[in-house]
């Protein structure tokens, strides 16, 4: 199907990134829930209009200052993240000395095994949440988001929770956490809780994430002014000027 559109249009991407979301399905490393939360996912990201926005540049600028600043950040992983964007989480990780969790909500040791056999087989040395006997709980949650490794997401000032519920962003926040997350729906818990929300598909986002961090490494930083709130309205301004756009065009 890819093949009837140039590649380089959003259209092919976002067919692709599809493809790849039933492969992992297929074998066994996302949940059947992750596929209908990545369709609801597609529908914001053509509200966006499928690239990466002024807003967004904003927030990935932000959140690399902050996992750059941060002594302990975790990047949490999930499935849906696992079989999207393993290699750029791998990076992602080096870039910043960044742990990284799997963290499941809906949990099961084979799933986690899978997980773990895929982020190892793009360049993982060490997965966090796999080992029993290194688990602890995070009040205010009763899913098994709340089962965190004591060595990462437990001690960790700053977390990266890509595709989030808002529950755990909730709790994490309550816990004393920074929370970082990728979020296209700008109206959501995790987007309006969150200390830094990046309003992009995470499959574009990461990879400019990565990117700026190397950015912000260099220039040493010593601060930056951010206002979540403050850039989420210009998300949804961005949003509802674009559908404005295509209105007339239509």
């Amino acid at each position: 199907m890819t093949n009837l559109i140039p590649k380089s249009h959003p259209r092919a991407q976002s067919l692709y990134v599809r493809e790849r979301l039933v492969h992992a399905f297929d074998n066994g490393l996302v949940a059947k829930e992750g596929l209908m939360a990545h369709g609801r996912g597609e529908a914001f990201d053509y509200l966006i209009g499928e690239k990466t926005s002024k807003s967004a540049k904003n927030a990935i600028k932000a959140a690399a200052f902050a996992l750059v600043s941060a002594k302990y950040p975790v990047i949490s992983v999930n499935g849906n993240i696992a079989g999207l964007c393993p290699k750029e989480i791998v990076k992602l990780a080096k870039a910043v000395n960044a742990k990284i969790e799997i963290n499941l909500f809906y949990s099961s040791n084979k799933r986690k095994q899978n997980i773990l056999r895929t982020m190892q087989k793009n360049g993982a040395k060490e997965i966090l949440g796999v080992d029993k006997k290194n688990s602890t709980r995070i009040s205010g949650l009763d899913s098994a988001r709340r089962i965190i490794d004591k060595n990462g997401i437990y001690v960790a000032d700053v977390v990266l929770v890509s595709l989030e519920d808002g529950d755990r962003t909730i709790a994490l926040k309550k816990a004393g956490k920074k929370v970082i997350t990728f979020d296209l729906n700008p109206l959501s818990r995790t987007a309006q809780t969150a200390d830094i929300t990046i309003v992009d598909n995470v499959v574009r986002g990461i990879k400019e994430l990565i990117d700026t961090c190397v950015k912000v490494q260099k220039k040493k930083l010593q601060s930056m002014k951010f206002d979540n709130k403050k850039n989420l309205a210009k998300s949804i301004s961005e949003i509802r000027n674009y559908l404005e756009r295509r209105a007339k065009i239509a």
